[in-house]
């Protein structure tokens, strides 16, 4: 486990991320406005324990890069943090192009299913985990231990931030249809907070 103050900056970092806007919360979105709020449930569920796939994943891949190189997990940090600030960069030019918001309706089952496998077959999902996470890892410590901790944590706050979203969107349901200019600045500002966390943590990094 990380240590108190260093967890103490994860959390409100890993709270952003789960907030901002991404392809996880437009799915679920999706999803709830085709089949209402329990299949948007079961697709949040799923999408959680999709996300564990890559916690398991990243915390074997790090612990075996701190193992060969000290100097490599630094360049990972730095090239993570890069990976933010495109990603918002992103976010951000992209805003305008609508987002598909209608799937076809199926059931709970299926829907837990599917959000299992598109979460676990995301390789942009791995590729976030191992920019974000090892910025908050300590590799004097237990790599695993501390990245399961940090992952596990990031998962449950996404799982939150998307059942927040299934709740919403039952309630409004078509909301996201009917205002595309919301979404886009939504999409903008989601954009801006992720680019403004990967300098914050590039810097960081530099600095110390």
């Amino acid at each position: 486990m990380a240590d108190i103050p260093t967890f103490l900056v994860f959390l409100p970092a890993a709270l952003l991320v789960a907030v901002t806007s991404g392809p996880g919360i437009f799915y679920v979105a999706a999803r709830t406005l085709a089949g209402g709020r329990t299949e948007g449930l079961a697709s949040s569920v799923g999408l959680g324990l999709g996300g564990l796939v890559h916690v398991t994943a990243g915390a074997v891949g790090v612990s075996a890069l701190v193992m060969a190189s000290a100097e490599a997990f630094t360049m990972l940090k730095i090239a993570g943090a890069l990976y933010l600030i495109w990603l918002g960069f992103k976010a951000w030019r992209e805003a305008r192009i609508v987002v598909p918001t209608e799937v076809n309706t199926t059931d709970a089952h299926r829907a837990f299913r599917d959000g299992i496998m598109v979460e676990s077959l995301n390789p942009k999902t791995a590729a976030f985990f191992l920019a974000f996470i090892p910025q908050f890892v300590d590799p004097v410590r237990p790599v695993a231990h501390q990245f399961v901790a940090l992952g596990l944590s990031s998962v449950f706050l996404n799982t939150v931030a998307d059942l927040g979203v299934t709740y919403w969107a039952a309630i409004a349901h078509g909301a996201l249809e009917n205002r595309p200019t919301i979404i886009m600045r939504v999409r903008q500002a989601s954009g801006t907070l992720m680019c403004t966390l990967g300098v914050s943590l590039l810097f960081a990094r530099r600095s110390a």
